[in-house]
């Protein structure tokens, strides 16, 4: 079983469900509301055990999963974030349900926060989806505070119509852009330039001592300012040691890593390759005739089916 990691907000405490949760979870859907918008509500002792069963069965990515939000040490509620049984795709669907008690207060939108936050932040997942009843008009408000999209309709859970939504990571706090100062404009075009075409950014901007390329919301920019103070870039000394960027397959790595040294890289470590991070990471790094060291980072749960 996965135990997804614990999160904390300024007044509750989501942490992994444990079987001796079993008992609180009973009491709180003692409380028909709680279960009111499920096609068989789980006021039964035995069903709510049961549902706590398959919950504690979970197995499914790393960091998803069930918890318990608790405030002050007393269980209030349950949520989880794991892939959904209902939409294709296998896509991560959020769910939270919190006692009647303790509404009012902004705690479901606080927890609900948090396992978003957590999905699209701290798991880099790039959705989060939530189906919600027709009915159920409270959750569909506090999911649109959360910046969630409407995207349709269906019937779902047997429970009849919901609808669907779907949250998207935000540019917020995210690079901007990069910039490095660079010796040598041609020569720094002539490597970065093609890397990052391979990698899908695009150009961006030109001037007489510089050019950018662009990817999503962030640039990047090497220069040949006139307010360089050296020739030379030392990746050794305080400053930028190198840059990492995400490839979509280990194939993808493979090729790039052969291809690099016909555009001005030279590999690094290739005694270690591809694990010189570690036995879980798999990446090439290199170098440009200027000291610039790039490292190139397969995504995880790429397969290879050769290695470089």
């Amino acid at each position: 079983m996965n135990t997804p990691p614990e999160l904390v907000t300024a007044r509750l405490r989501l942490r992994a469900l444990t079987e001796s949760d079993a008992d609180a979870i009973v009491e709180l859907f003692a409380d028909p509301e709680m279960s009111a918008h499920f096609a068989v509500p789980l006021t039964e002792p035995d069903r709510v055990r049961e549902m706590v069963g398959r919950r504690l069965s979970y197995d499914g990515p790393a960091g998803m999963g069930h918890w318990v939000i608790e405030r002050d040490g007393d269980v209030i509620g349950l949520a989880h974030l794991r892939p959904s049984a209902e939409l294709p795709g296998d896509v991560p669907e959020i769910g939270y349900y919190l006692s009647r008690a303790h509404g009012g207060q902004g705690f479901a939108t606080e927890a609900a926060k948090a396992l978003l936050e957590h999905g699209l932040i701290g798991l880099g997942l790039s959705s989060v989806w939530a189906l919600i009843g027709e009915s159920n008009v409270a959750s569909q408000n506090l999911v649109r505070r959360l910046g969630f999209l409407d995207v349709g309709g269906g019937d779902h859970y047997g429970s009849g119509p919901h609808r669907v939504f779907v949250a998207l990571p935000s540019d917020h706090g995210k690079p901007h852009h990069i910039e490095l100062w660079v010796p040598d404009l041609a020569r720094a075009e002539a490597s970065w330039g093609w890397l990052l075409g391979e990698l899908g950014w695009r150009e961006f901007q030109r001037w007489p001592a510089g050019v950018s390329w662009r990817h999503g919301a962030t640039y990047l920019v090497v220069e040949r300012s006139p307010a360089l103070s050296g020739a030379t870039h030392e990746r050794t000394q305080p400053g930028l040691n190198h840059l990492a960027l995400h490839v979509d397959t280990r194939d993808r790595v493979n090729e790039l890593a052969a291809k690099a040294l016909e555009h001005g890289w030279s590999t690094m470590f290739p005694d270690k390759y591809p694990y010189a991070g570690g036995d879980q990471h798999y990446a090439a790094y290199l170098e440009n005739a200027d000291g610039f060291e790039v490292e190139l980072v397969a995504l995880p749960g790429s397969d290879v089916t050769q290695a470089g």
